[in-house]
């Protein structure tokens, strides 16, 4: 049975309810997770199916090819079957990207695996496609932004590849696998601490996962007005999605470096001029107290140098105006505010609170997720969804319990069911490879560190150092070495996720 095919509306929906195509999908995909559980010897009613997800950390490349040697080895251990969702923030996006571009990839995993490894390791996109796709990124689009530059110039170094495909032509080709939700956050909501920061894009919606406003995902980006699209923008391809999700991690002088650093690369032009274009994009701003003056101080810095350059040749004039407006004032993943205006929209569904500022801007900008939670907990843990056990798989640098800390504190903030999580003082620098936080009425999360005390030992440290989130490509021996350390965590942790999942059913079975 064929994925069913996104049906675009045209209209904002804002509902605490699932998508039409999302719940079909559920119905279905919990049919095929009766018979995997079937396969590793568990009984269980239909009712009494449990909803899975399994999410993934950002953590750039380590990120992407941790992930691949999880999913590789959950398949031959039958247990990426029972996973309903796959979620994911910045460098896990990039496998599942890749991934999805495999008709029911889940089916064939060993061969699809071995076809990324290969493009990974293989050449770099050329320098005249690069320069190719910036410029239809940049007349193709209403908005123009650093995380165009950022796809064209950083994504492509890692993954290899320019995938024009869309979200959801990946997904009419899938049939066998689980509903993929990528994750980003709306900058302004985060630092505006609004109530709803979290933005999911499944090929179904995109949306606010806590508010509940989405639009169909082929028409994020478009430009909508009291709640009907006003004007079509071409959905977002998977460069720009990866992208989008994976962008911003590193603090932000270190982005200008490495943005800085690529632009060379691409320009290839003398010292000379490099020197001063490094000048031009990375200082001589002003910061002043007056919002009107540090605008136009910025403007004339931006034309300015537009202007030397395109005495040199080395862009046109336009485009070049726009990069260095875009440096200069750090413009990420702006896009339409679908929600622009909708008054009456919110007085109907008062219940929602849709924060206000939602509804007076006519843009909005998006950012890789991480910058705030590095784990998509607060997209899967919608009402609606009713996860019974979440499987997290952590490739984060640093604190190997941040992201599921930070999203218990988060969850008790907003009233969100989640477990306690209590951490031994002792395995903060010693992480094991598998822990276990429960309570009543709340989800199951399973918690498993990449680097840990069982498949690293007393080299944890040198691990972490050998892959850094912030680093250039793997080499194939890097690959090969790392999916080896995270095939690991998941065939000598079989039997106590099974146990988890015997546990789940056994407790829906007794409310009944």
């Amino acid at each position: 049975m064929s994925a069913s095919k996104p049906q675009e509306s045209g209209k904002v929906r804002i509902q605490p309810s699932l998508n039409k195509s999302e719940e079909e999908f559920v119905a279905r995909r919990r049919n095929s997770v009766l018979q995997s559980l079937k396969k590793l010897q568990i009984q269980c009613r239909k009712d009494e199916v449990p909803n899975i997800a399994l999410l993934a950390s950002g953590g750039g490349q380590r990120a992407m090819v941790g992930l691949l040697g999880s999913l590789v080895q959950l398949q031959k251990a039958d247990l990426l079957d029972c996973v309903l969702y796959l979620g994911g923030v910045s460098g896990s996006t990039w496998c599942m990207a890749s991934l999805y571009q495999e008709p029911d990839w889940s089916t064939k995993l060993e061969s699809v695996k071995d076809k990324i490894i290969q493009r990974l390791s293989g050449p770099a996109v050329s320098g005249r496609d690069l320069f190719a796709k910036l410029k239809k990124y940049y007349y193709g689009k209403d908005f123009f932004s650093l995380t165009d530059i950022w796809a064209v110039i950083v994504m492509t170094t890692f993954v290899k590849e320019i995938d024009e495909h869309t979200l959801t032509e990946q997904w009419d080709q899938q049939s066998k696998d689980p509903l993929p939700i990528y994750q980003v956050i709306d900058k302004q909501g985060k630092q505006s601490k609004e109530r709803d920061p979290w933005f999911e894009i499944t090929p179904h919606e995109a949306g606010y996962s806590l508010t509940g406003a989405f639009v169909d995902a082929s028409s994020f980006g478009s430009q909508f007005q009291k709640g009907s699209k006003k004007n079509k923008q071409d959905e977002f391809d998977m460069l720009y999605l990866q992208a989008l999700c994976g962008s911003a991690l590193a603090d932000e002088d270190e982005i200008k470096k490495l943005l800085l650093q690529k632009i060379k690369d691409l320009f290839q032009q003398n010292e000379k001029i490099l020197e001063e274009m490094r000048k031009d994009l990375s200082g001589g701003i002003l910061k002043t107290a007056d919002k009107k003056a540090e605008e136009l101080d910025v403007k004339r810095h931006t034309m300015d140098a537009c202007k030397k350059w395109e005495r040199i040749n080395v862009w046109p004039f336009d485009t070049l105006r726009c990069i260095i407006e875009c440096i200069n004032k750090w413009i990420w993943g702006r896009n339409y505010n679908f929600l622009h205006n909708m008054t009456d929209e919110r007085k109907i569904n008062t219940a929602l609170e849709v924060p206000a500022a939602l509804l007076e801007s006519e843009t909005r900008d998006f950012a890789d997720a991480g910058l705030l939670l590095n784990s998509p907990y607060l997209s899967v843990l919608r009402k609606e969804r009713n996860i019974d056990l979440i499987i997290s798989l952590d490739f984060s640098g640093g604190d190997p319990f941040m992201t599921v800390k930070d999203a218990a504190k988060m969850c008790r903030e907003r009233n969100i069911p989640f477990p306690e999580v209590i951490i031994p003082s002792e395995d903060s620098e010693k992480p094991k490879d598998f822990y276990v936080f429960k309570g009543q009425n709340v989800p199951t999360v399973i918690h498993i560190p990449l680097f840990n005390v069982v498949n690293c030992g007393d080299k944890i440290e040198d691990w972490s150092n050998k892959y850094r989130t912030f680093q250039l490509p793997l080499s194939a021996e890097m690959i090969t070495d790392l999916m080896e350390v995270a095939e690991q965590n998941i065939t000598n942790n079989k039997a106590k996720v099974v146990e988890e999942i015997r546990a789940i059913i056994e407790q829906k079975r007794s409310r009944h």
